[in-house]
């Protein structure tokens, strides 16, 4: 590939790239300190990780590769917001760059990509200064994602699908639906209605169709913190995310009809998953008033759930998916814990959750 053909290929990727993710920029049109900290804060963590690689050379190389990729492409997010907020179009500071590019070694690159970034906290007034330091970030990352034998496609493509699955709002028509082809016996209801009734005891008891379903429950802490309500976040799941295989288990429809399904996605183990995974974001959420505040979840609450579900059917599921569920399951637990019971309302055709009194 010639030198031109090869900075034509840069310049149609990160302009396409750049109106891919603008929609993605939800920071203040004028705020370019947030983006500058960003960024600065992005180059830090791709130097953390080269440092693991070059400390633990051989444990979990492709988890390094992913967070490497990770790190970059978030790196590239914020540079292309701080060159939106100046007018300045991201792919003609890599075509300039791309026409001074020099070869260095991958540390020297690591440490010139610092340099480069600490430049831009300056923020100079002069266009054309501004200008040169924009190339220069560009260049010194050029060369430090060659060195990490990364290509910006590959960068491009992988923040594309990260920021658009965190952070746009998901076309409901197209999400999975996963028991489509079982029969009605072993699907999610598309509508359900379970009553969550506190006796004096201090137990919660659900109720599905006027059968008492699952069992009694407390808190079992010894801080009481209204855990019994936690079914609540399995309602949520199978009414937003058309999954969890606690609630299929509660209402006794799993899908035995396929060994497969049976034993690997409504079994043991996932209900383990998504119990662990549950009391591990209920941990989060006490700190955080129970996440009133939609930006109180955060990208790195939403990718630990991504790990959690690895391999389960779930994975699928778009990350604003999630945060959807989140939000909606703990706002209704914070009505259920307020009145001490009542009625948890899914709708699995408009992905929701709500409320009703008892």
């Amino acid at each position: 590939m010639s030198g031109n053909d090869s900075n034509f290929s840069l310049v149609e990727t990160l302009g396409a790239y750049g109106a891919a993710v603008q929609r993605t920029d939800v920071l203040p049109a004028t705020d370019t300190a947030a983006v500058l900290m960003g960024l600065y804060g992005e180059v830090g963590g791709i130097m953390a990780t080269a440092k693991k690689r070059v400390r633990e050379p051989i444990a979990f190389p492709s988890d390094q590769q992913a967070a490497a990729q990770e790190e970059f492409g978030d790196a590239l997010w914020y540079f292309a917001a701080y060159c939106r907020r100046h007018g300045v179009p991201l792919e003609s500071v890599f075509a300039d760059a791309n026409d001074h590019r020099t070869p260095s070694n991958p540390r020297q690159s690591l440490f010139e990509l610092g340099q480069a970034a600490a430049a831009l906290l300056a923020e100079p007034s002069e266009p054309v200064v501004l200008r040169g330091l924009l190339v220069a970030f560009a260049v010194r990352y050029l060369a430090a994602l060659n060195a990490a034998q990364l290509s910006v496609a590959e960068i491009c493509d992988r923040n594309i699908a990260k920021t658009h699955g965190a952070f746009l709002a998901p076309d409901i028509s197209s999400l999975p639906n996963f028991d489509s082809d079982f029969g009605e016996e072993e699907q999610i209801p598309w509508q359900f209605c379970i009553r969550i009734d506190q006796r004096s005891s201090g137990h919660s008891y659900l109720r599905w169709n006027n059968v008492f379903i699952g069992d009694p429950l407390t808190d079992n802490i010894r801080d009481p913190d209204d855990y019994r309500f936690h079914d609540v976040f399995h309602c949520a799941h199978a009414a937003i995310l058309h999954w969890s295989p606690v609630f299929r288990a509660l209402i006794k429809q799993k899908r035995k009809s396929v060994q497969e399904y049976d034993h690997a996605e409504d079994g043991g183990r996932a209900i383990v998953v998504e119990e662990g995974l549950t009391a591990w974001l209920f941990a989060r959420a006490k700190y955080a008033d129970y996440f009133s505040d939609d930006n109180r979840i955060s990208y790195g609450i939403l990718k630990t759930i991504q790990e959690f579900t690895a391999g389960y059917e779930v994975a699928k599921c778009p990350l604003a998916l999630w945060r959807r569920a989140i939000m909606q399951g703990y706002a209704v637990f914070r009505e259920i814990r307020q009145h001490r019971g009542g009625w948890v309302v899914g709708d699995r055709g408009m992905r929701s959750l709500s409320f009703r009194t008892l």
